[in-house]
């Protein structure tokens, strides 16, 4: 038997769909429908799960499931990410292979999301076979941020330069190296050589820079970026030091002679 907080709460879900949100807060649906205890709410929303409406994605928020999506039980991440990320109050942007997407380099299509975002960690989201994973740091940088436009509003993802120091900086997180390299050899089509500017060079560590320059010079041979990226370098006095190339193998016996200072202990092979 329906009962009547249900038709209440679904009217309202209803109403918020119309609107085109995907997304609402337990807390937001409390606040705005007072008549009904915490009881009942929570009642209403464990029968709309059951019936597959609304999935719960994340401590009292929850994702809606429109009919074009009840198959796989799931919404796009591109359409209710950013309005997941304004719920938590967190600064964030897509990253890694998925803003490389974005940018035109799918060489490899991405199994899992990587969000940047601030501290404190958050733990990945994995719901209905989609896995988010959060990466913290210390400070977003806006300004290195793009905003494209999907059909829920907005996503936050990381500009080329940045997408491609970030593929460097966290390699490990995408499979390493050779997988990075090669993506990062189509996203230098779309990098400028004055997207290396000191905004970008202030952000990322030096010893990423140094092994994105290599990397650019010596693996995808684009020697333009790469001497633009060597000369923003030297424009903000960053000092170079010896660093492998990878970095947790040996680095006994492999040379450091190029005006990277990075220590060639691997071989780069990129996928054509």
């Amino acid at each position: 038997m329906v009962e009547q907080n249900d038709i209440s709460i679904s009217q309202w879900l209803d109403s918020l769909l119309a609107k085109g949100a995907y997304g609402f807060s337990k807390a937001a649906l409390q606040r705005e429908n007072p008549e009904y205890s915490d009881i009942a709410v929570k009642r209403a929303l464990n029968r709309l799960s059951t019936k597959g409406k609304i999935l719960s994605l994340y401590k009292g928020y929850y994702l809606f499931i429109p009919p074009q999506y009840a198959s796989k039980g799931i919404l796009p991440v591109s359409l209710y990410l950013d309005a997941f990320m304004t719920h938590l109050q967190r600064p964030y942007y897509i990253a890694l292979l998925n803003a490389a997407a974005f940018h035109g380099a799918s060489h490899q299509q991405p199994q899992e999301y990587f969000v940047i975002t601030n501290f404190p960690v958050l733990r990945p989201t994995k719901k209905k076979g989609i896995k988010i994973n959060y990466i913290s740091i210390k400070e977003i940088p806006q300004l290195l941020i793009e905003k494209r436009k999907t059909e829920a509003g907005y996503l936050a993802i990381s500009n080329a330069a940045l997408t491609a120091c970030d593929l460097i900086q966290f390699e490990k997180r995408v499979g390493g190296l050779n997988r990075a390299a090669t993506v990062l050899n189509e996203l230098a089509e779309v990098i400028k050589p004055n997207d290396f500017n000191p905004i970008l060079l202030k952000h990322v560590h030096v010893t990423a820079l140094q092994r994105l320059g290599y990397l650019l010079e010596s693996v995808c041979s684009n020697f333009t970026l790469a001497d633009a990226l060597f000369e923003s370098i030297e424009k903000e006095n960053l000092s170079l030091f010896r660093i492998p190339l990878k970095a947790a193998k040996a680095t006994k016996g492999y040379s450091s002679e190029n005006r990277w200072k990075v220590i060639v202990n691997t071989e780069i092979e990129i996928d054509e």
